[in-house]
């Protein structure tokens, strides 16, 4: 599955933070025509990467049931509902249910300090 897959993908252009608030993992819902498109966004570093706030094994938002989604030393991402592992770089399933899985990833572009969905 590719993010624009979902009926409520975001149109490339939509700005969806402002690069120097994202510390950590930050979920949050961006508000589309079609509907709520709920987005995850993890810094790496200087980088930000961003995927689909769905669980491909539950197809639950990571955060269902624990803001914490982001291991101790950032390097791994973990579905709250049932400890399903992500690489938080790459979004491959390192550990658990998460194992044969990937985390849907969604291109974006900082621009000026905005992150916007990439086209």
């Amino acid at each position: 599955m590719k993010w624009s897959d979902l009926s409520t993908s975001p149109a490339a252009g939509t700005v969806v933070a402002k690069a120097a608030d994202v510390q950590g993992a930050v979920t949050m819902t961006i508000n589309t025509a079609a509907g709520d498109f709920p987005l995850l966004l993890v810094r790496i570093g200087g980088e930000i990467r961003g995927y689909v706030n769905m669980c491909p094994h539950q197809y639950l938002p990571l955060d269902y049931r624990s803001a914490q989604v982001l291991s101790a030393d950032g390097t791994k991402l973990m579905c709250s509902a049932h400890g399903a592992m992500f690489d938080a770089h790459t979004g491959a399933g390192i550990g658990g249910e998460g194992l044969g899985c990937t985390l849907v990833p969604v291109p974006l572009a900082d621009m000026s300090g905005e992150i916007r969905i990439a086209g």
